[in-house]
């Protein structure tokens, strides 16, 4: 007696087909489960019997061997239960399995008593099932708004496993779930204005959204580097399908998806206590880290130098690539990773270098600033300071422009970078590469002799001066300049702080 049934599994943030071969036998009665399965899979053998006896069926005295082919690929997850629950039925003619092997796509999780629970990756599964034909995918009722994003596809959502056999078996008519949860629209209750005074930080987080730059903000505690962090995500374009979709799938994998497609651009900001493999991802069973679930959205590291240095450094591949690449002895995978870095940091231990009242020496000051690595700063763009309010903006003053209205500022900048790059595989300034910049960035002469000045004055390396060039191209655009001129290039230089922090200011500043 055999069965096959149609079955799916996830590697990276793509899914890929798996056949559940199942086969009855005589002899000692046993469960033998084949096919490169992990632990969680081979624990399903427990849980598949429980439910299919709780569920009302009779089980044989048999010997039952399942094969999970391709047997050469790693399974993992527990999405396999209704699946081989569904090929043991099969095999004991409870159903013909040859009526829905190439039709339907089955994944997910049983209880003991039959009941059906939330499965991680239905989204990429999904999208695998589309791109194979399938008709439908049958996966468990709380799966069912991730699955309807997909179009085309018809999505069967069940309780338990009797209703599932039932429908298999044409004694149960069910219609494919439909109802879309697609809302496009940003809702936020933050707004920037909500920040008294700081206008030049404003502008400096304008530029930075517009051209899809990294921002690192330096400044007192209390001077609201957190605050303008959480409001950027207000700022930035909304999410097209596209990148909705993208960033989507990602959470589906991670096991953190909500509802439906995911309508707002992400905002993490984990803890500096997080290890390198929370950040970049992997772990023994591939889970998401942190850049990745900020892909299409906002990564916040509040408290730059708390990190470990050994994690800060792990940033490096997805700054400049926008995906990442993990290699471990089970799996390789890359998942996409680009992502607005946003850092904040205080300018010494104490908090007050340059503020107030510093009690910190200048090689306090030195060993707590190195702590970021110079290859990491290069690869930030813009370096703002955010020093105090003073009391008179705090109390009196307004906020200036809302989110809405420098969002459509925004937006505007955005257009013409779609243009500029319509034939290439970027979307922002922040994105170019060498060759881009000398195709795109043409300085005027007085630009070119200022910036060929200031490099040599405080040492900027290569990549910092292309990151110089590339904020500058943003501010142009802003200006709506096709040519990049002085005043551009010298406001992007005011955008490196740090680096003139580095080349020997300390010292002078604090004596």
């Amino acid at each position: 007696m055999y069965s096959k049934i149609s079955s799916a599994n996830v590697i990276g943030v793509d899914g890929f087909l798996v056949d559940v071969e199942v086969d009855l036998s005589n002899g000692l009665p046993s469960v033998i489960l084949v096919g490169l399965a992990e632990t969680s899979v081979k624990e399903s053998r427990e849980r598949v019997i429980s439910a299919i006896k709780n569920s009302g069926f009779t089980l044989p005295s048999k010997k039952i061997r399942i094969n999970l082919a391709p047997a050469d690929m790693r399974k993992e997850g527990s999405l396999f239960d209704l699946p081989i629950a569904i090929g043991i039925l099969s095999a004991l003619s409870y159903m013909d399995y040859s009526e829905f092997y190439k039709k339907y796509i089955i994944i997910g999780e049983l209880s003991l008593d039959g009941k059906l629970r939330k499965v991680r990756g239905a989204l990429p599964i999904c999208l695998m099932a589309k791109e194979l034909g399938f008709e439908g995918v049958i996966l468990p009722y709380d799966n069912r708004y991730e699955g309807s994003i997909v179009d085309g596809l018809k999505i069967y959502p069940f309780d338990n496993l009797l209703d599932v056999v039932k429908f298999l078996r044409s004694e149960l008519i069910v219609e494919p779930f439909d109802e879309k949860k697609e809302n496009f629209i940003q809702y936020y209750d933050l707004d920037i204005s909500d920040i008294k005074g700081q206008w030049a930080v404003k502008r400096a987080i304008e530029i930075a959204v517009a051209g899809g730059h990294n921002l690192l903000m330096l400044g007192p505690p209390g001077s609201g580097k957190t605050m303008f962090a959480k409001r950027i995500p207000t700022l930035l374009p909304p999410l097209t399908k596209e990148e909705a979709l993208e960033t989507t799938k990602i959470y589906s994998i991670a096991g953190i998806l909500k509802g439906g497609v995911i309508n707002q651009r992400p905002f993490r900001s984990p803890h500096h206590s997080i290890s390198d493999v929370g950040l970049i991802g992997g772990g023994t069973h591939f889970q998401p880290g942190e850049v990745s679930l900020a892909h299409n959205g906002v990564l916040f590291l509040d408290e730059l130098p708390e990190f470990s240095r050994k994690t800060l450094e792990v940033l490096r591949q997805p700054l400049e690539d926008g995906y990442v690449v993990i290699s471990r002895a089970n799996y390789k995978v890359k998942i996409p990773s680009r992502f607005m870095l946003v850092c904040a940091m205080n300018p010494c231990p104490c908090g007050y270098f340059g503020y107030g009242n510093c009690k910190c020496t200048v090689n306090q000051i030195k060993q707590y600033q190195n702590k970021i690595s110079g290859p990491l700063l290069d690869r930030i763009d813009i370096h703002i300071e955010v020093p105090n309010v003073p009391y008179e903006e705090l109390r009196y003053k307004d906020g200036g422009d809302s989110s809405a209205i420098i969002r459509e500022r925004v937006l505007k900048v955005r257009e013409i970078q779609e243009k500029r790059f319509k034939n290439l595989n970027i979307k922002t300034n922040g994105q170019m590469s060498e060759k881009e910049i000398v195709k795109f960035c043409k300085l005027d002469l007085k630009a070119e002799e200022f910036l060929l000045s200031v490099s040599k004055k405080f040492n900027f390396s290569a990549r910092a001066i292309h990151k110089i060039i590339k904020v500058s191209r943003t501010i142009a655009d802003i200006s709506f300049s096709n040519e990049i001129k002085i005043e551009h290039i010298a406001e992007a230089v005011s955008y490196r702080v740090l680096d003139k922090l580095n080349n020997g200011l300390i010292e002078r500043h604090y004596l």
